[in-house]
């Protein structure tokens, strides 16, 4: 193995059980990589809802106990396994993302390039231990190389958040010109895709609430701003979407909010084959499309999960050339707790990242 020194202990947040104490171990024993990994050194992590759920273990399908979260993590490669056929070196800048690993060769998903719906895949801070340490193992197939330039802490937040929101607007069918709502613009993943959308053409109509996010969007182009905390009542809301897309509704939704209305709405203010883009998660929750609307209007409802391995090389790609920045505020990896209660209270806008040098 081509190592540069190596600690055997080092920093890790770990929980053993859903909702419990987030362990603050200094001494946590850092891995060794076998053929196919590489170990990297994670500088900065940035924090998600999907690390909020992993937490709570409010999805259907739950992560393994007890584990180490995160996946948003962006950092050095400090040692390469044994064996291990990667063009990758020590000290290369590298990611590491939702997606940990999956067959990659030998089933339908993968080979269409849709990995994250391969029966194999794995998730970094859900199924395997995560970036909330700063020493992480991963494929080497999987880690991203981070382009020159780009400050680590700024990529971080895109190796999830990024390539998600990214994802989601590719999967909306639009064009240049064409008009989409971002529900939950000023959030996490919302903010980042606004500024996707905007770098293609888009016209962007957000929809959160607030004048500090009202402002934040504004920034980047956004001239139509939708406070849904306005309107007292479901089709209020519906209305103003339509008029300010002209009448006839937006050609796609993108909705990052973690409540369940948020899509419902959105079905009805889209226009005639307009497209419902799913990507927030809220804990069992249910969407209530009517089948004669929709087929009369050819409605598309898209889920969409997480990028691929070349999304994820095109949303960085997007930050390296200045047309996305993350809006960040960097804390030490101890304040982990605290970040999911204001998570939780809807306090944050843009994004968490933690530091964990």
């Amino acid at each position: 193995m081509t190592a540069e020194t190596v600690p055997k202990t080092a920093l890790a947040i770990v929980f053993d059980e859903h909702d419990g104490p987030l362990r603050v171990e200094r001494e946590h024993l850092v891995a060794t990589p076998e053929v196919g990994e590489v170990l990297v050194r994670i500088a900065y992590t940035g924090v998600c809802h999907s690390d909020l759920h992993a937490w709570h273990g409010d999805w259907p399908d739950k992560p393994k106990l007890p584990l180490i979260g995160g996946h948003e993590g962006a950092g050095h490669i400090v040692a390469i396994g044994p064996g291990t056929k990667t063009p990758l070196k020590v000290g290369d800048a590298v990611g590491i993302k939702w997606l940990a690993t999956a067959c990659l060769d030998h089933c339908e998903d993968c080979l269409s390039g849709n990995e994250g719906l391969c029966a194999e895949q794995k998730a970094s801070g859900y199924d395997l231990d995560g970036t909330f340490q700063q020493y992480v193992v991963s494929d080497a197939r999987y880690v991203t190389p981070i382009p020159d330039g780009l400050a680590l802490d700024i990529a971080a937040p895109l190796l999830c958040a990024g390539v998600t929101s990214w994802r989601a607007i590719k999967e909306t069918n639009t064009k240049p010109g064409n008009m989409a709502v971002i529900v939950g613009a000023a959030g996490g993943l919302g903010h980042l895709a606004t500024q996707y959308a905007i770098a293609i053409g888009l016209r962007v109509i957000a929809i959160d609430s607030g004048e500090e996010k009202q402002r934040m969007l504004a920034k980047y182009g956004v001239q139509d701003f939708i406070d849904f905390k306005n309107f007292s009542t479901e089709d209020a809301l519906v209305e103003e979407v339509k008029r300010v897309s002209g009448g006839r509704g937006p050609h796609a939704s993108v909705v990052f909010s973690s409540g369940a209305a948020a899509y419902n709405t959105a079905l009805k203010y889209l226009r005639p084959r307009g497209t419902l883009v799913c990507v927030g998660l809220p804990a069992n929750a249910t969407l209530q499309a009517e089948i004669y609307t929709t087929v009369c209007t050819g409605l598309r409802i898209v889920g969409s999960n997480i990028g691929n391995r070349q999304d994820a090389i095109e949303a960085l790609d997007f930050a390296a050339r200045g047309k996305v920045k993350p809006e960040i505020s960097v804390e030490p990896l101890e304040n982990l707790h605290s970040v999911f209660e204001r998570m939780e209270r809807g306090e944050i806008a843009g994004r968490i990242v933690l530091s964990c040098k």
